[in-house]
């Protein structure tokens, strides 16, 4: 068996998503102002219209739309549709924010073993959903073993590299 056994494409992170726009010039206000990216250099040789974000370790590429007019109407603010997520230091200033930027938004909460997890969702200006949560308040829990582990980055990639080395041991021996 071999070591990219869990891993089988050798994956290392997350580098970007693409989103379709109505307007990259709305979006990438959105993006800057809301959210907090800041934009990046993109590659000249595209022959179409777009920008590129970074922050929180990710990328955003905003890519214009070639028929504004023909993609879906922004529908009701629905949190079980495509959305991303994004952890915050405080739910109570993330919702008053949105409020001061007249954001519409809808507020959710889970609970799973006395532990509770904030939501708020809304749309960008393409109809696109994202969820700001406390998600890292729940721990994460391999389906395969019983380590609990936090949710945060850190955390994870330790559960991962320890998967890897005992991985290691074990081809090792």
């Amino acid at each position: 068996m071999g070591m990219g056994m869990n891993n089988p494409l050798q994956l290392k992170s997350l580098n970007h998503i693409s989103l379709v726009c109505r307007s990259v010039e709305k979006s990438l206000d959105f993006y800057q102002h809301v959210l907090g990216f800041f934009p990046i250099r993109r590659p000249g040789s595209f022959d179409f219209d777009g920008a590129w974000l970074f922050g929180y370790g990710i990328g955003i590429h905003l890519l214009q739309s070639e028929d504004p007019e023909s993609m879906p109407k922004i529908s009701e603010i629905n949190p079980k549709d495509n959305h991303i997520s994004f952890q915050c230091e405080s739910m109570v200033m993330v919702e008053k924010k949105l409020k001061d930027m007249e954001i519409e938004y809808v507020k959710g909460r889970v609970e799973e073993g006395g532990i509770y997890v904030d939501q708020i969702f809304f749309h960008d200006p393409n109809g696109s959903m994202i969820e700001i949560c406390n998600c890292d308040n729940l721990p994460v829990v391999p389906l395969a073993g019983d380590a609990i582990r936090s949710c945060s980055l850190i955390n994870c990639t330790i559960q991962q590299q320890q998967q890897e080395q005992s991985l290691l041991n074990q081809l090792c021996k």
